[in-house]
């Protein structure tokens, strides 16, 4: 029960310091590591998405002191995002379990290849958000809430590569 719980809080340790770094990635990691220990997929995105309250929380709350919020863009993000995460959380529950493991280790896998891919990137022109907030809150939130990451590397990789400082 003790190496449980020490691998667990290992495993949010890091993919938190990543997260915290990056802007990205939390739900990626933890869930890998979390199916990589048996956990079923809802299982193990219902376990990111609960400690995800508490870090994103810590998180927000010192972005929200250094004023790095646009409450605009948060607003746009946020109704859509959270659309979209119910009805990936939806579809994950009511899944044959076999089929959505082979779904979330691909989409995992994607995710993955998308950080290192966007990652390498640099961002050539800045540009406005405009009408596409509302899809990317949509999409971003059905991905990580049906794969168990994905917000963060769907939303910070876009708005950086559109122009927008990191810090927000």
């Amino acid at each position: 029960m003790t190496t449980e719980f020490v691998l667990l809080f290992a495993i949010g340790f890091v993919a938190q310091l990543v997260d915290g770094t990056l802007g990205m990635a939390y739900g990626v990691l933890t869930n890998a590591a979390l199916l990589t220990m048996g956990l079923p997929p809802a299982h193990a995105s219902a376990l990111v998405h609960t400690a995800e309250v508490f870090t994103t929380g810590a998180s927000a709350a010192s972005h929200i002191y250094h004023r790095n919020v646009d409450w605009r863009m948060v607003a746009r993000l946020g109704v859509t995002g959270v659309l979209g995460a119910i009805i990936g959380a939806w579809i994950l529950s009511n899944i044959e379990i076999g089929a959505a493991r082979r779904i979330v280790y691909a989409y995992l896998l994607v995710m993955g290849l998308y950080i290192l891919w966007q990652s390498a990137r640099i961002a050539l022109t800045p540009r406005t958000p405009a009408g596409w907030l509302a899809p990317l809150g949509l999409l971003a939130g059905f991905l990580d809430a049906s794969g168990g990451g994905g917000w963060g590397p769907v939303t910070t990789s876009t708005l950086i590569g559109s122009g927008h400082a990191p810090r927000r």
